[in-house]
């Protein structure tokens, strides 16, 4: 008697409670013995820790506080397991070469949300344990090295104030023969980012208009510009020309993401242009909301971060629509 707990002891019954009987740091009793026959506890091991071994709980506080960068704070250990949170709203951001070689050491892991979640303040985004009760201080001390070399593991990058410009074509709402839907759409989740829209426009199906109108936004101080409408292959279909005829470099047309397949990636400079096709305006999620997050927190997209969109691209147009607590974007699409 009179020895200390190593770790909790769990208690389990049915439908009614899980945690510790017995929390790390008891000091056992003899009246202690019959509750740990009751849980199956003939045998109760206490923790004399030699040189160079680290109990669980800081071991996994170590890894956690190593892990946290930016924006992220850690929990109390709880056998072990170290939670870590979102301290803002914004752009989960992961070295998923660092990830890979912690969870490579033996007897630690660190397991997280998919690279680039958008997140709110509180979210949950990671999590460490330690496998035994006792690590070597060189496994740990290994975690802390490839955290350092990387320079950085775990993020949350804010979403920037950013200024958009928003471009809707067509014809027969230029002409007011039908009323626009895009233009409250895209404003709407412009806003749920906390960007402004300091221009809404339109544009006929005239690819001249078009980047006149794009470079009016430009001149306005946008730094993004979507172009919605006139995407498809119909020959009045003149948004790409006119998104080309800004000056504007096309980095890729078209998307291997569903719906958004006639998706156009541009920049003009630093200015970054985007053709939406019409599956914006009557999807709720679309490839859009793939690629803005990453826009409003500062990452320029490249030709190949839309080809990576492929694996994990295919939505499965649930009803409802759980996005972002899908498979939708969340391959390895954005590694």
């Amino acid at each position: 008697m009179g020895k200390i707990l190593s770790h909790d002891i769990t208690k389990i019954v049915k439908d009614e409670f899980k945690g510790p009987a017995f929390k790390k740091g008891h000091i056992i009793q003899t009246q202690d013995i019959e509750e740990f026959l009751k849980l199956g506890k003939e045998h109760v091991y206490v923790l004399e820790l030699e040189g160079g071994e680290i109990h669980e709980d800081e071991a996994g506080s170590r890894l956690a506080r190593a892990a946290a960068g930016a924006g992220v704070r850690c929990s109390q250990p709880k056998e072990s397991r170290v939670n870590l949170f979102a301290e803002c709203a914004g752009l989960l951001k992961i070295n998923l070469d660092a990830l890979d070689a912690i969870n490579d050491l033996p007897d630690v892991i660190l397991s997280t949300l998919p690279n680039h979640s958008v997140v709110k303040e509180g979210d949950m985004l990671a999590g460490t344990k330690v496998i035994p009760l006792v690590i070597k201080e060189e496994i740990l001390a290994q975690a802390e090295r490839i955290i350092n070399k990387a320079g950085n593991i775990l993020q949350v990058v804010p979403f920037l104030e950013k200024k958009v410009g928003l471009i809707v074509t067509g014809s027969e709402v230029y002409k007011g023969r039908i009323t626009d839907t895009f233009g409250p759409v895209l404003s709407e989740k412009m806003a749920s980012y906390g960007a402004t829209v300091i221009e809404l426009a339109y544009a006929p199906d005239d690819a001249q208009v078009i980047a006149e109108k794009i470079n009016h936004a430009i001149e306005k101080g946008a730094d993004i510009i979507l172009v919605s409408g006139g995407m498809s292959v119909d020959p009045d279909d003149v948004t790409p020309l006119g998104i080309r005829n800004s000056g504007a470099e096309i980095i890729k047309y078209g998307a291997p993401a569903l719906p958004g397949a006639m998706f156009l990636m541009a920049y003009k400079g630093d200015v970054a242009v985007l053709g939406i096709p019409a599956c914006g305006m009557y999807f709720r999620t679309t490839v859009l909301d793939l690629v803005l997050p990453r826009l409003l927190a500062g990452d320029r997209i490249s030709r190949r971060d839309i080809v990576k969109l492929a694996h994990g691209g295919l939505c499965r147009a649930c009803s409802p629509c759980h996005y972002p607590n899908c498979t939708f974007g969340i391959g390895d699409s954005w590694n």
